[in-house]
């Protein structure tokens, strides 16, 4: 016999694990810690929820609209197969470098160490 598939909301990407306010994007870049590599820029900040959420900016300098899309629809997989890798309780802000084609295994790799570094630097600060 064969493994039961997995239930299906626990790859979904649901509404909650979004940022969509603009209020929850301005107080995470004005409150939250960054860092970066060649590839992302990431903002953090704690939620107080027990989930982390996810928000993406991709400026006009990346690229035309599909690139763009494609793109977020790169970083919005990368979060979401790779959440039990992720600190909880955080929201995340990506924002890709201008001019830097990446793959999906670089955008992984990029999202992972950046948001521990941020974590560690969320703790140092108590915050």
């Amino acid at each position: 016999m064969s493994d039961p598939p997995p239930q299906r909301h626990a790859f979904c990407f649901p509404a909650e694990m979004r940022l969509r306010c603009r209020s929850d994007f301005h107080d995470a870049f004005r409150r939250g810690v960054r860092a970066s590599d060649g590839r992302l820029t990431v903002w953090a900040r704690r939620n107080g929820l027990p989930h982390s959420r996810l928000g993406i900016v991709v400026g006009r300098k990346y690229g035309g609209a599909v690139q763009r899309n494609r793109l977020k629809r790169l970083l919005r997989e990368a979060f979401r197969l790779n959440r039990a890798r992720l600190p909880a309780g955080m929201d995340f802000i990506c924002a890709p470098r201008a001019g830097c084609r990446v793959s999906f295994d670089e955008l992984v790799e990029s999202l992972t160490r950046l948001a521990a570094k941020l974590e560690v630097q969320l703790a140092r600060r108590g915050g």
